[in-house]
């Protein structure tokens, strides 16, 4: 029985529970120094930002703990969609938009945190790829030693 989980996304998601905190700690402690002098929209939008990627943060990581250590397909996979829809882009919008008058502490954990979501994207979507294959041979495998005990002995 060939382990299907991986190990580096799994140390990836293990590092990423740590740094997650600190993260969101660096993050709204320096929206809350900058907040002032930023405009309304951005107010609105930093905010939303925020209560977005919290929720979204917690959720994914549950999906990949669950879906890599059990092998579960539609937890990684909702994992993987997390990763790559909304929390990818919401990380390089946080990073690349100079109107939110990026501070330098702020910036670098933006990278780290980009860092870790850009590996775990490619690094679940080949644990995904190996756990769809290897499941769906095993299926088939399955199917046909199911059809071979139902077909009549000759002679």
């Amino acid at each position: 029985c060939e382990i299907l989980s991986s190990l580096p996304l799994q140390m990836s998601l293990y590092f990423n529970v740590y740094f997650f905190p600190f993260w969101w700690l660096i993050t709204v402690a320096i929206l809350y120094l900058k907040y002032p002098d930023l405009s309304d929209y951005y107010k609105f939008i930093l905010v939303t930002i925020m209560i977005l990627v919290s929720l979204t943060e917690l959720i994914r990581l549950y999906l990949g703990y669950v879906g890599n250590l059990l092998e579960k397909v539609p937890e990684l996979a909702g994992f993987w969609l997390l990763t790559l829809l909304p929390q990818l882009p919401i990380i390089l919008f946080l990073l690349f938009n100079e109107g939110l008058k990026i501070h330098s502490l702020e910036r670098a954990v933006h990278i780290i945190f980009a860092a870790f979501l850009s590996f775990q994207v490619v690094a679940a979507f080949f644990t995904l790829k190996r756990m769809v294959n290897t499941l769906a041979t095993r299926f088939r495998l399955t199917e046909f030693h199911r059809l071979e005990e139902q077909r009549p002995a000759p002679g």
